[in-house]
This record gives structure tokens, C-alpha cells and sequence, in this order.
């Protein structure tokens, strides 16, 4: 191995105190890419149902779609990492992808009005490049930041809350910079949140390619992320990018089918399911103990799919409610509906530190993974009962204060807080070290399933009088429709709560 990608003793002692520098690179690089997602995402359906003139079940259809299939790619970016690239290609690809992919969305909006026909193509394709962008990207980081610490290092929960942070303070300034450039109230405007959103992704990109070969190392010294050894040959440049085109053409293919001519997605997604569980439990070179800490993993991203459909309907319906129901209006300014969506990350950031303290500071009392992830479905229910108190009886009409949406996302975000960063370090513990960005990848696939289904729930969002219906439950009124999310997530909470016992000697199973 070549001296310089080795550490010296004291460099190797001064990661040991804190937390590595490594976790900072990838916080940064995390940070710049969910400006650019999370920015782009508060206008999406804005973008749709005032310029491209979309009915709202239609965009909210759409944006299931769109959400769902970008946590869906996951599935192919990780297994390539796995076997073929290593991590840091595959961030860098994923970075460029969706860089290109806000550039292509920009001039969508910049020919929205001129050449509506050649903006449809482009925001299609955009969307793609976004989605198989994202494929690559995300996996990939998310479990490089666990590879920094030894297998047993209790800093562990608290490096991925640290992290989640990093994701956080992107996902405040995404919507409020790209919301203020491009939700102005004039649909014009929308192509500059897009561009807003792009360079952030550069931005993103250039901080990793600088920063990781110094930095991105596991605790004794080693490159992370390098393609796996086994691999003697690199593959050709040409095959590679006709390979990335193919896979961004089919990603916008995948889209465009999905949204207007036949709803697959939810069964593609289902035998992705079934047949990575076939894979993963007839793999003869994994141990009994292995594939039981792998069961764990599948059965608490079944119940995360109920978190997050209702959780992701802060891009959907909850935006169409900040936009139309709420009384905005603050003196002479009337704040933006696309600002709403970063007050969850503004609340991660504020609150992140004070639940990575409690854990620690908790000890031997600190509760079980399990039982923190049932306990934040229980904090989202709360977070809807708030909204839902706030318009009952409410006449047609009235708009109700602000202090209702900022109530709920601040029970929302406390809820995010005792799940997806405990999540994410839980797959981190749990997966064999060869199988460690495919689980992850399936880890996110509870988040595609609930993102389609946060899509379709959005779609039943009521308006006037027209009634909805969701397995026989009848939605007159948003009260109705709000309602619909205590019952799932509280449901959720109380079954997940009686299995923690279980779920936490299974994962902590020797034989």
C-alpha cells in the first residue's frame, strides 16, 4: 500500500479525541447536497401546479413518484459501490448527476411559457438525472460515516446525529434560499431556485474531491471508500458514461410511465422487497447470527414506511395547506409557503445536540433503538393531532394561525430525531461489512414505499366539498384528513412498542 495513504501515529492519536475530521467532510458534502434536494423540493409542487398548470392529485402523484424512485435507485447506486466502484466514485458521479439535473430544471422553467412541449421534456429528464443522481449519492455516504469509527466505538449514535445535522442545515437553507429566489409569486421566478439549487451540488462535490483523501479515513489510517480489492481491472470511461446515460434515460422513462400511464411503482418496489430478502437469507456464506440482525433491519423499515409516508407530506399536501389555509401574513411581508419546509431541519439543527446529549448522558438507562424509533412514530401522531385540532370546525375559508404548522414540525422533527438517525446508525451496526451499502440502500427503500404512498395520501387531500377515501376511512374536511395520520402512526407506535423486547434480544442474538 502506498505510504501516503496512511496516517502517522500522531495524526492517528489526534482523530481518536472527538470525533474523526472525516465525519466533518462528509457533514459538509451531505450538507451542500440536501441544500440542493431539499431547496428543490420545496417548490416542486409549487413549480408544477402554477407553471406547468398540474392538478394538484395529479403533482402530488407525481411527487410520490419522484420521492419514491429517488430512494428506490439507492438499490442499484449501493450494489455497484458494493462490487464495482467504492464509495467515493460513487459520490462524486451521484453529485455531478444532480447537478446536471437542476441545470436541465432551470431550463425547463426558464421555456415553461414559449415552448411548453420542449419544458415538459426537460422537466421529465431533470427529474431524472435527479433520481439516478441520487441512486449513487446516497447510500454511499450515509454508510462511509460509520466505516470512520471501530466496529464496538460508542460515538457511533452520536457521529450519525452529528451527521444528521449536517443534513439538516441544508435542508434549512435550501427552501428558505431557493424558496426566496424562486417562490416570489411570479412562476417565472421558479428557474432560479433551480439554479440555486444546482450550484449548490457543485459546491458539494468540490468539498469532497478536495478534502477526502486527507481526511475520509477509518480509525487506522486507510483510505475509505476505494474500489473493492477484488477487482483487478477498471471498467472503460466510454462504458461507464453510456452506462450512466442509459441509467438516467431509464430513470426519466421510469418517471414519465409511472406518473401517466400505468402506477407500477408500488409492485416494483414489493419484488425489490422479496427478492433482495431471497438473496440476503439464502446466502450460504452468511451466518444464523448475521441473518437474524438482518431480519431486524427488514421488519423496522416496515414500520418506518409508516413515518415517513406521513412525515413527506411536508412537500405535498402540508404545501398546498401552508399555501392556501394559512394565514401568512407577518406586518407587511407574507411569508413564502415554500419557507414552512425548513423549519424541521431548523429544528434538527436546534434540537439534534440536546437528544445526542441525552443519550449519552442516559447511560445503561438509555432506551433501545427499537423502542426510541416507536416513540418517535408517537411524537409524529402528536405533531398531526396538533394540526388537526387547529381546523376542526374551522368554516370555509378561514385560514388558521401559523402557530399550528409550526407546532406540528416541531413534534415531527423531535419524532425524526428518535428514529432516522438511530435508524441509519442501527443498519450501520447490524449489516455484515460486505453488504453494508446494500442495506443501507434497503434501509431507504422503506423511504421510496412511503414516499409513492405519502403521494397517493396527498393526492386524497380534500378540497371544497368533494370527499376522499382511503380504505373505507371518508375524508369531508382537512380535520378528517389529518386525523388519517394520527390513526397510522399511533397504530404504528403502539405495535412497534410491544415488539422491542423481542426485536432487541433478536438483535443482540449470539447463536
Amino acid at each position: 500500500m502506498d505510504q501516503s495513504e496512511i496516517l502517522k501515529p500522531e495524526q492517528l492519536e489526534s482523530a481518536e479525541q472527538g470525533h474523526p475530521k472525516g465525519l466533518y467532510v462528509l457533514f459538509a458534502t451531505e450538507m451542500w447536497e440536501r441544500f440542493n434536494y431539499y431547496g428543490m423540493r420545496a417548490i416542486l409542487v409549487l413549480f408544477m401546479t402554477k407553471a406547468l398548470l398540474f392538478d394538484k392529485a395529479f403533482a402530488s402523484n407525481l411527487y410520490g413518484s419522484y420521492t419514491g424512485l429517488v430512494y428506490l435507485t439507492p438499490l442499484i447506486g449501493g450494489f455497484i459501490a458494493d462490487r464495482y466502484w467504492g464509495n467515493r466514485r460513487s459520490i462524486v458521479t451521484g453529485g455531478i448527476l444532480m447537478a446536471l439535473g437542476e441545470l436541465i430544471l432551470f431550463f425547463c422553467a426558464s421555456l415553461y411559457q414559449t415552448a411548453p412541449a420542449m419544458s415538459t421534456f426537460l422537466f421529465f429528464t431533470g427529474l431524472g438525472f435527479m433520481i439516478s443522481g441520487n441512486g449513487f449519492f446516497k447510500p454511499n455516504i450515509s454508510s462511509m460515516v460509520g466505516q470512520l469509527y471501530k466496529p464496538n466505538d460508542r460515538r457511533k449514535d452520536a457521529a450519525y446525529t452529528i451527521f444528521y445535522m449536517g443534513i439538516n442545515v441544508g435542508g434549512a437553507l435550501g427552501p428558505i434560499i431557493c424558496g426566496n429566489f424562486g417562490d416570489t409569486g411570479n412562476p417565472a421566478d421558479f428557474k432560479w431556485g433551480f439554479l440555486a439549487a444546482s450550484i449548490a451540488m457543485v459546491l458539494g462535490v468540490i468539498v469532497f474531491i478536495k478534502l477526502r483523501d486527507k481526511y475520509v479515513r477509518d480509525p487506522d489510517g486507510n483510505l475509505l471508500g476505494l474500489k473493492p480489492e477484488s477487482l483487478k481491472t477498471d471498467v472503460s470511461p466510454v462504458f461507464v458514461y453510456l452506462g450512466l446515460f442509459a441509467f438516467s434515460a431509464l430513470c426519466v422513462g421510469m418517471l414519465y410511465v409511472d406518473a401517466t400511464m400505468v402506477s407500477y411503482l408500488s409492485y416494483l418496489l414489493l419484488l425489490a422487497v422479496v427478492g433482495i430478502a431471497i438473496m440476503i437469507f439464502t446466502d450460504k456464506t452468511l451466518s444464523r447470527v448475521e441473518k437474524k440482525k438482518i431480519l431486524v433491519i427488514f421488519i423496522l423499515a416496515f414500520f418506518v414506511l409508516f413515518f415517513w409516508s406521513a412525515f413527506e407530506q411536508a412537500g405535498a399536501s402540508l404545501t398546498f395547506f401552508a399555501e392556501e389555509q394559512t394565514q401568512r401574513n407577518l406586518g407587511f411581508w407574507t411569508v413564502p409557503s415554500s419557507f414552512f419546509q425548513s423549519l424541521n431541519s431548523i429544528f434538527v439543527v436546534v434540537f439534534a445536540p440536546v437528544l445526542a446529549w441525552l443519550w449519552v448522558k442516559l447511560g445503561k438507562k438509555e432506551p433501545s433503538a427499537p423502542t426510541k424509533m416507536a416513540l418517535g412514530l408517537m411524537l409524529l401522531a402528536l405533531g398531526y393531532l396538533i394540526i388537526a385540532t387547529g381546523v376542526k370546525d374551522v368554516g370555509a375559508g378561514v385560514k388558521v394561525s401559523m402557530i399550528f404548522l409550526v407546532g406540528m414540525y416541531a413534534f415531527h422533527t423531535w419524532g425524526e430525531l428518535c428514529l432516522s438517525p438511530i435508524g441509519l446508525s442501527l443498519v450501520n451496526k447490524l449489516s455484515p461489512l460486505k453488504l453494508s451499502s446494500l442495506l443501507m440502500a434497503v434501509w431507504f427503500l422503506a423511504n421510496a414505499g412511503a414516499n409513492v404512498l405519502a403521494g397517493k395520501l396527498s393526492s386524497l387531500y380534500p378540497e371544497g366539498a368533494k370527499a376522499t377515501q382511503f380504505l373505507g376511512y371518508e375524508m369531508h374536511n382537512q380535520h378528517e384528513f389529518f386525523m388519517l395520520f394520527v390513526f397510522m402512526a399511533g397504530a404504528a407506535s403502539i405495535i412497534l412498542f410491544l415488539l422491542t423486547k423481542w426485536l432487541q434480544n433478536t438483535m443482540n442474538a449470539t447463536t
